[in-house]
């Protein structure tokens, strides 16, 4: 599997080189965190079914799934693991309005991961939930006391607490 993150990489794999890759046998998939899901879209038209698309945060999981993605890893998924697989199901199940109405609740656990960064998301919701893992290695700061109840609020929203 690949992974492009232009955002932690300050560079990225070029489409050209992409098409590429997807004709090494054992290169088969792709997880791009471009913010990009148009780019999504010509990594799948460029590597004609070679390559199947994983989606990271930056992306709208049930629009890469209707373009023809094959699933998403991302640190939300952590913290949400079971309106992850249900959003996964209903867009399996081309139940395409079911999904976005889903995915606008979930994508403020999205927007949190952005403005506060992924590993003091995650350790912070994960103590809430009841699960003692500690605050993030440093450099990563825990979230302030503010931010904590901005999550708070975030997860007893979409059910996760």
């Amino acid at each position: 599997m690949l992974y492009t993150n232009p955002q932690l990489q300050r560079s990225d794999l070029s489409l050209p080189v992409i098409r590429r890759l997807s004709g090494v046998s054992n290169i088969r998939y792709i997880k791009d965190a471009s913010t990009n899901t148009g780019r999504l879209l010509s990594i799948l038209n460029e590597t004609e079914g070679r390559m199947k698309v994983f989606a990271a945060s930056a992306h709208i999981p049930a629009c890469v799934m209707l373009i023809g993605g094959v699933g998403w890893m991302a640190g939300p998924a952590c913290i949400i693991p079971e309106a992850s697989v249900r959003l996964y199901d209903l867009t399996s199940a081309g139940r395409w309005d079911d999904a976005m109405a889903l995915q606008k609740t979930l994508w403020a656990v999205n927007q949190a991961f952005a403005k506060y960064a992924l590993a003091p998301c995650i350790k912070a919701a994960l103590e809430m939930q009841g699960f003692a893992v500690g605050d993030p290695i440093p450099p990563q700061a825990p979230l302030t006391a503010g931010a904590r109840a901005e999550v708070k609020c975030i997860l007893e929203r979409v059910g996760a607490l």
